[in-house]
């Protein structure tokens, strides 16, 4: 959701020092989000071809309400139109390479038009635009044929299977210019295994008996209910999309500012105040974004040199930031638009309730990353904003009814309706309430004026009903631009979980995986977790899922006792904490544009911060109390276990619990933890006991005036070049 959130930005009320950023601010926002989150590379000067960008988008936002209402085709067709509107607009906005955004004419006009060097959009991209139209368009139109006995008893014709080869090529490129490289090279891979990996190539049971071109393009796009009109298309389009629509309503409702003020208001003052505060409103505001790179530069915009101006370092400001909107894709309802598909993925659950067991999990994950910020500050001595300089309880209670289609669309899905009802019934709050705003604050007002004046108050109300419109109209074009990178993900990630399903790979995976750590439950989830990494790494949270799920999780519930729920959960948050996993730490790396930081400290302080969401998977394999798999009483003897290893953990990477530390209190603090972490009676006492050493050496510390004389935790591990902010 780069594009919404990037619209949505907010605005310091905390006092006039910390003002909006001003326009050179905002164009470093914008710059540093191009540079790091490939969704937002999208072209701006369209000339007369933003109309027909404008209108095509329109158009789709309106089908899918509409279609959300009427439900007038199937789920394939549906598909079909869903994915023909996405790659039009994919190739009309996004271009071949980001040098292109930008590229200086000839001066001679017709070799600009022909090479693409002019204002507007390429021939060849309106050709690739609706080529790739077309080749959705031509399952919608020639449905009755491709599900008869004809093409199973014949076969596909030539026709078919060049638009199957079209339509799978074009959807790739479409997926490397508006999602990036990493998830087309996962892609890749697996078609060369598809084709390529016959039992009489590949050494031992890594073979199959492969797939000739022809059939695997038409399985991919011919084919109903799998490969790129699978599960993830499937969901993409009945509820993903509706759900990032409502979001991007949220966000023109100014929720995004709303969150930061009421953040601010109840966390500010307290110690470490700007940075629990941030934690608070970027997790608030990941819910609803989508995206943990986008909101890291929309809310960091804000939030980091508030942190920055309060004593934070630049890049724990940043690894701040970029680990509280990171830990939003986990927030349920929405959960980075995953949710959808994985209650899709596990049978028997249904998405209220998968809302509900996820609660726990997110909880636990910001309450490791408020210990994190908390021992930071107490470490550095470092205070809270004055309560004068923070938004009014009075500003923040006028605006509560903001939360309103929040509100509405959880209480919705907890009463057991569908989601998509859910969605719309969220959506009709969110304009119904900004229309009611806009009377109160805008239209009542013009009109009173109006009549005082002699003046015709249809002719004013005419004149804000407009503008009124044109707001709408920029929400529905919104909306699409929006779903853009999350459809053609998920259009990418059904090939790749097509192709895993049909060649029978994730259950040689599996095998290969238990086989290479012998048999050792551990060790396999350790080497889960790196590949859900390595796997994560620069893809959307749609798409990092359904990959992860696809080849990930069925190597703990097909081979050892482990619930599904769990497994997923399991691979859901190691894919997601790739964005603060160094080397490509996405949402570090935007944090740390922001803050003027080294981008790799940034990225290392991140994942320190983030240290709860490392451990916390590990929790609910081994305690699947956590995911409400257990008794009451099972689950609150977890929680305190867990609540306490975490301190453990967070005080000793951070140096400080009760006094600064040395380095043998808080080795003792982080083992100590980690084994209060693990849920057995045994191992969390002695875990416990070694906590308690920890805590007495500082104890004895503190008594004695000690005072370390060293940098913050994470310097130990990198480079100790000061930022060239770091004086700001």
């Amino acid at each position: 959701m780069t594009q919404a959130a990037a619209a949505d930005k907010p605005r310091a009320s905390a006092s006039s020092e910390d003002a909006a950023p001003g326009a050179a601010a905002e164009g470093k926002a914008e710059d540093v989000l191009r540079a790091h989150d490939i969704s937002s590379r999208f072209r701006t000067d369209l000339g007369w071809w933003g109309w027909v960008v404008g209108g095509i988008s329109v158009v789709f936002t309106a089908y899918h309400l509409y279609a959300a209402f009427e439900r007038p085709y199937n789920a394939w067709m549906h598909g079909s139109l869903h994915v023909a509107g996405a790659l039009a607009l994919i190739f009309l906005l996004y271009p071949a390479s980001k040098r292109l955004l930008a590229v200086n004419p000839s001066g001679n006009r017709w070799l600009d038009v022909l090479t693409g060097r002019h204002r507007g959009i390429p021939w060849y991209d309106v050709l690739l635009a609706v080529v790739a139209s077309a080749c959705s368009f031509y399952i919608f139109f020639n449905y009755e044929y491709l599900v008869s006995n004809q093409v199973a008893i014949l076969g596909y014709s030539d026709t078919d299977i060049l638009v199957a080869t079209l339509g799978v090529l074009l959807v790739l490129e479409a997926t490397r210019r508006c999602v990036g490289t990493p998830i087309v090279v996962v892609a890749g891979v697996a078609i060369a295994y598809a084709l390529f990996a016959t039992g009489d190539r590949m050494p031992g049971n890594w073979g199959h008996r492969g797939q000739e071109w022809n059939e695997f393009a038409t399985n991919m796009f011919l084919s109903a209910g799998q490969g790129i009109f699978g599960t993830p298309i499937r969901v993409s389009s009945e509820f993903i999309f509706l759900f990032l629509f409502f979001a991007v309503v949220l966000l023109r409702t100014n929720i995004g500012q709303f969150f930061n003020d009421l953040a601010f208001r109840a966390a500010g003052r307290f110690t470490g105040g700007p940075a629990k505060a941030a934690v608070a409103a970027s997790g608030l505001q990941g819910m609803v974004s989508g995206s943990s790179v986008a909101n890291t530069v929309a809310s960091g915009s804000f939030t980091i040199p508030i942190m920055k101006r309060a004593g934070f370092k630049p890049h724990v400001a940043a690894a701040t930031e970029a680990t509280a909107s990171t830990g939003g894709q986990m927030v349920p309802p929405i959960m980075g638009a995953a949710a959808f598909i994985m209650a899709q993925n596990i049978s028997g659950l249904e998405y209220n309730e998968l809302i509900v067991i996820a609660i726990i999990p997110a909880a636990l994950y910001f309450t490791g990353v408020f210990l994190s910020v908390h021992f930071e500050a107490k470490r550095n001595e470092l205070k809270g904003i004055p309560p004068e300089e923070l938004p009014s309880w009075k500003s923040i209670i006028t605006r509560i009814d903001m939360l309103l289609p929040l509100v509405v669309i959880i209480g919705t899905l907890l009463g057991g309706a569908s989601p998509m009802r859910a969605a719309l019934f969220g959506i009709g709050t969110a304009l119904g309430l900004s229309l009611l705003r806009a009377m109160i604050e805008h239209l009542i007002p013009v009109i009173t004026d109006a009549v005082k004046e002699g003046k015709s108050p249809l002719e004013e109300t005419g004149k804000m009903l407009l503008a009124l419109l044109y707001v709408v109209i920029q929400m529905l074009t919104s909306g699409a631009r929006t779903a853009l990178p999350v459809i053609a993900a998920c259009a990418t990630a059904g090939m790749v979980a097509g192709t895993v399903t049909s060649t029978g790979l994730g259950g040689q995976l599996g095998a290969g995986l238990v086989a290479l750590a012998g048999g050792n439950f551990m060790l396999v989830l350790v080497m889960v977790m790196i590949a859900c990494i390595i796997l994560g790494m620069g893809l959307p949270t749609t798409a990092n899922y359904v990959v992860t799920a696809t080849v990930a999780a069925p190597i703990l519930y097909q081979n050892f006792d482990v619930p599904l729920i769990a497994a997923h959960m399991f691979v859901f948050f190691f894919g997601i904490l790739a964005d603060v996993t160094p080397p490509v730490c996405l949402a570090a790396f935007a944090g740390a544009g922001i803050a003027g930081a080294n981008p790799m400290r940034a990225g290392v302080s991140a994942m320190r911060m983030a240290i709860a969401g490392f451990l916390i998977p590990y929790a609910f394999i081994l305690e699947p109390a956590l995911l409400l798999e257990g008794t009451f009483t099972e689950l609150i003897l977890a929680l305190g276990t867990v609540v306490l290893g975490m301190i453990g953990v967070s005080s000793g990477l951070a140096g400080y619990l009760i006094a600064r530390g040395t380095i043998m209190d808080r080795t003792l603090l982080v083992l100590g933890g980690i084994m209060l972490i693990y849920p057995d009676v045994v191992v969390s006492g002695i875990g416990l006991g070694v906590v308690a050493a920890g805590v007495a050496i500082q104890a004895v510390l503190r008594s004695r005036g000690y005072k370390a004389n060293m940098d913050s935790g994470d310097d130990v591990h990198v480079d100790l070049h000061q930022d060239s902010t770091a004086t700001n």
